[in-house]
């Protein structure tokens, strides 16, 4: 019974985030920490230590996936904790098609924002930033940095909640078929 609960809370917890994060562009901790807290509660009291286990893996590596982002300021830190909270629910098997799955819907949300505003070509230029960023350590430029008031931004929290829908949606689709 458990089981079946645990895909339902973790797409509350993800719509929960995600209708914060399109409303005032945040994810505040009290969503982030206790589900978080909740997605390691539910995985141990229904498989044990094991459980637990794979639940701590789970957050750990969306947390360690994610961090890069967060330190050149690509990404928010409740972006960040909501994808550790995720793979709390999850797992690490799970969590990586989840977070393809949320990429790929952030992608097609910028690149419909950033025609929309016509800004195709500085996103190419910002792309370069953020690669070479990444590839040097360097801490990144503050054109490409949240921080930057004229910088397009899309709520990443929204394409996780979609992913994660879909996620659920899937895995009771292939459970009750």
């Amino acid at each position: 019974m458990l089981r079946t609960i645990i895909p339902i809370l973790v797409a509350v917890v993800a719509i929960i985030a995600a209708v914060t994060d399109w409303r005032w562009r945040r994810i505040p901790n009290w969503v982030t920490v206790p589900g978080l807290l909740l997605g390691i509660a539910v995985n141990t009291i229904a498989q044990g230590w094991p459980g637990a286990r794979e639940s701590l893996l789970g957050a750990g590596l969306g947390l360690l996936v994610l961090f890069p982002f967060v330190l050149i300021r690509a990404l928010g830190a409740g972006d960040w904790k909501l994808v550790g909270a995720i793979g709390a629910f999850v797992g690490p098997g799970s969590l990586i098609s989840v977070l393809v799955t949320a990429l790929l819907v952030a992608g097609a949300m910028a690149l419909v924002l950033v025609v929309y505003k016509g800004r195709f070509k500085q996103m190419l230029s910002n792309i370069w930033k953020i690669v070479f960023s990444m590839l040097t350590g360097h801490p990144g430029t503050a054109e490409v940095s949240l921080d930057n008031p004229e910088s397009l931004k899309i709520p990443f929290g929204v394409a996780v909640a979609v992913a994660v829908v879909v996620f659920v949606g899937m895995r009771f689709a292939t459970q009750f078929s």
